[in-house]
């Protein structure tokens, strides 16, 4: 796979929304940490199951991340490697993609959903999006506003999974996926 400039700006940005601690590389405990600030920015606990649900998900994302990319075994991965796993195809696969992220995205609804209706409302989309990716709420608005196909303020998994297959797949730069982490 070719890295277009515009796919370059957008797996910079990724890559910095996986680095919680902002080190420069993306590391498990980067992965930790997401967890405790989102099931905490919505009251939960650690042992609360929806909450171990989710940290268990996003774990799977750091190993699948950690398999495809971390090429000199040493737990973390850098932009190089992230950005080389894609040029090699390792990441860059739509068939693979839905298998880490369909059930991710599903642990991530059962803790975001915070009124249970199977859908993100404008605020439980901004909470989930600083948290989680230290979007801008305003950043997080927008994406939200472009996610809402139907103008009813709420978005569910086929909206966020279409997103961010977008934003992986797609050069559209005003497509949802291209505005999932805020402008580019």
């Amino acid at each position: 796979m070719k890295i277009t400039p515009f796919l370059d700006r957008r797996l910079s940005r990724r890559f910095s929304t996986y680095d919680s601690d902002q080190d420069g590389f993306v590391e498990r405990s980067d992965f930790d940490l997401a967890s405790a600030r989102l099931t905490e920015a919505f009251g939960l606990t650690a042992d609360d199951v929806p909450a171990e649900r989710f940290h268990e998900q996003l774990l799977s994302v750091w190993g699948h991340l950690a398999a495809m990319t971390d090429t000199n075994d040493d737990e973390r991965i850098s932009l190089a490697e992230y950005k080389s796993a894609f040029v090699r195809g390792l990441l860059g696969r739509p068939e693979a993609f839905d298998d880490v992220y369909v059930p991710y995205l599903d642990a991530l609804l059962a803790v975001a959903d915070h009124d249970g209706d199977g859908f993100l409302g404008i605020e439980e989309h901004v909470l989930w999006s600083r948290a989680l990716m230290n979007v801008s709420e305003a950043d997080a608005r927008a994406a939200h506003a472009r996610l809402d196909h139907d103008g009813d303020g709420l978005i569910g998994t086929e909206d966020l999974l279409s997103a961010l297959r977008a934003y992986y797949f797609s050069e559209d730069a005003d497509g949802p996926g291209a505005w999932l982490l805020g402008p580019l």
